[in-house]
């Protein structure tokens, strides 16, 4: 009868510099600069100072998308303008 060895290695987790540990990659917390927010789909995806910036924006990708919801949030006073495409 044949007896079947198995061998007993140990798996060390691989060193971490504190430096790594306190500056973790990835999804971080974005830093919010600008009161009015361009919204996707009820998804914020930046950050204006004007509104007139952030609506030129969501025009442009309602244009090239007419199927999502584009709309801006303005921070400052707590309202949300959708953006339409006009009837042409």
């Amino acid at each position: 009868m044949a007896l079947w060895q198995t061998s007993k290695s140990s798996t060390k987790a691989p060193s971490v510099d504190k430096a790594e540990a306190a500056d973790p990659r990835g999804q971080g917390k974005r830093l919010e600069t600008g009161q009015f927010q361009l919204q996707v789909d009820r998804q914020t995806k930046l950050f204006y100072g004007t509104y007139e910036a952030a609506e030129r924006a969501g025009v442009a990708i309602k244009q090239s998308h007419p199927i999502v919801q584009v709309s801006i949030y303005n921070a400052g006073e707590g309202s949300r303008k959708i953006i339409e495409l006009p009837d042409a």
